[in-house]
């Protein structure tokens, strides 16, 4: 039996400005300047003006006439009125421009090397592909994921969420993991896998070795994984039922594996020259934060298409070749102010966000690493009264020059551990600290990972075993029996 019924539920949606500032807030400085680029191609009202700064310009209303019925006619009643835009001072006075590092001659301005990065690499391999264009922008996303060996490591269903979620692109996890399969095929192969079996897994099957041997090869990565990376080779070949000869074949064939796709060849960006997105410097006993933007185009909007308004100015009625222009510069005049407001809060939030963390960790720019305290994304969130999501977007993939080098924003978050005082230590200082210890220790009888954790609990630090052999891990330091020498 049919029924209409009402259901109260609430939704959040982002509107399309919201959209824009998100995706304009996680941009680093060089692919800013890219999108700004973009951004002036494809809308004509946007203007780049690098020498001087435009005058307030007071504008006429324009009339429409309100006796034509059934047509496009413009009064001042219109939604969208010409001067909503120019008598606005916002658009002309100076800090509205993008480039609002006026007289700054200390901005750093490094120029990067031309040579072909592995993102570009790939995507140009990607646009090749007969594909729809969700799935191409799936495609950038993933490789805009990539670390610097070239693995993904965001889970792909994440990145369809942010997908769905921020430009409203719907892919199923079946067709994302299709292509993510065809990328994994790209030059190099083995690039955006999600981990190293699956990586040299990826390179044999596309490999023109010896099929029986690349068999073996596969049965021993698939099934022996664990016995395989820690060099059990006994075991190995007992399990595998494989002669001396036979197993040196096999591992001499995985060992011809690139476990480091991304390396190579073909330059990561991160190996290119950074340009720092943040500057601090340090004048008296106070650090002053300003963005290195000084390269950016001034953008604003143009005096030319205000004039082309103004020449029909007087008529009483359109003629529809200037009723779609109109129409046009209307919806072009919306976008530039939704695109000039968004780079402008885009600009406040970075920098709000860069003092927070300055003030936080104001010993680890006066002393270095050894003074770097605890902190996590909720606590500048916390700090400045914004959403932790935004911190995480400001974060990803920008760095700081400050006296004490040029650092990832990220480097500056750490969890912390107790000590016996009672305060809390940055991980990334006991990760120092486990290297150093590392470093000192004799080769022929390394210190095993119970024999760490005992070393720090003796300096007041509580830290678990478990707890060491994660953070020797992440210094991709092998265990204790792999450093032995004889």
């Amino acid at each position: 039996m049919l029924s209409i019924s009402q259901r109260l539920s609430q939704q959040q949606k982002l509107s399309p400005q919201q959209i824009q500032y998100q995706k304009l807030l996680q941009l680093n400085n060089l692919a800013l300047e890219q999108r700004l680029k973009t951004e002036l191609e494809l809308n004509p009202i946007l203007e780049e003006d690098l020498d001087q700064i435009v005058d307030e310009v007071e504008r006429d209303e324009y009339e429409g006439d309100e006796s034509d019925e059934g047509e496009d006619t413009y009064s001042e009643d219109s939604e969208f009125g010409l001067e909503d835009y120019m008598n606005d001072e916002d658009y002309f006075r100076e800090d509205y421009y993008l480039n609002n590092n006026p007289n700054d001659e200390k901005t750093l301005q490094p120029i990067a090397p031309s040579e072909e990065t592995l993102s570009d690499h790939l995507l140009n391999q990607l646009y090749m592909l007969d594909i729809e264009e969700n799935l191409t922008i799936l495609g950038e996303e993933i490789i805009g994921n990539l670390d610097q060996d070239g693995y993904l490591n965001q889970p792909l269903d994440t990145i369809i969420k942010d997908l769905a979620m921020f430009q409203n692109i719907e892919i199923t996890l079946s067709d994302a993991e299709t292509l993510l399969k065809r990328i994994q095929t790209f030059d190099p192969v083995g690039v955006a896998a999600r981990d190293l079996r699956e990586c040299l897994l990826i390179q044999l099957q596309n490999s023109s070795f010896d099929p029986y041997y690349t068999f073996l090869a596969e049965e021993m990565l698939k099934n022996h994984y664990n016995d395989f990376v820690h060099k059990r080779f006994e075991i190995l070949m007992s399990r595998m039922e494989m002669t001396e000869y036979t197993f040196r074949t096999v591992l001499d064939i995985i060992q011809k594996l690139n476990p480091k796709p991304g390396e190579g060849n073909i330059l990561l960006s991160s190996l290119n020259q950074i340009t720092p997105d943040f500057l601090v410097e340090k004048e008296g006993n106070n650090y002053i934060v300003t963005l290195n933007d000084r390269t950016m185009p001034s953008v604003t909007i143009s005096k030319s298409y205000i004039e082309m308004m103004d020449q029909n100015k007087g008529n009483k009625k359109l003629n529809n070749r200037e009723k779609q222009t109109y129409k046009f510069l209307r919806e072009k005049f919306e976008s530039a102010k939704w695109f000039i407001n968004c780079i402008q809060q885009r600009r406040e939030t970075l920098l709000k966000v860069m003092k927070a963390i300055v003030t936080k960790q104001h010993e680890f720019f006066d002393n270095g690493t050894k003074f770097l305290k605890p902190m996590i994304y909720k606590d500048i969130a916390d700090d400045i009264m914004m959403d932790i999501s935004t911190i995480s977007r400001v974060v990803n993939g920008k760095f700081v020059q400050s006296p004490q080098g040029v650092h990832e924003l990220k480097y500056f978050f750490s969890e912390g551990l107790a000590t016996d005082s009672g305060e809390e230590v940055s991980n990334k200082q006991i990760k120092e600290r486990i290297k150093e210890i590392l470093d000192s220790e004799s080769k022929k009888t390394p210190l095993s990972d119970d024999k760490i954790a005992e070393i720090l609990n003796g300096e007041g630090v509580h830290i678990a075993r478990r707890t060491v052999a994660k953070y020797r891990e992440s210094l991709r330091i092998p265990v204790a029996r792999l450093r032995k020498e004889l």
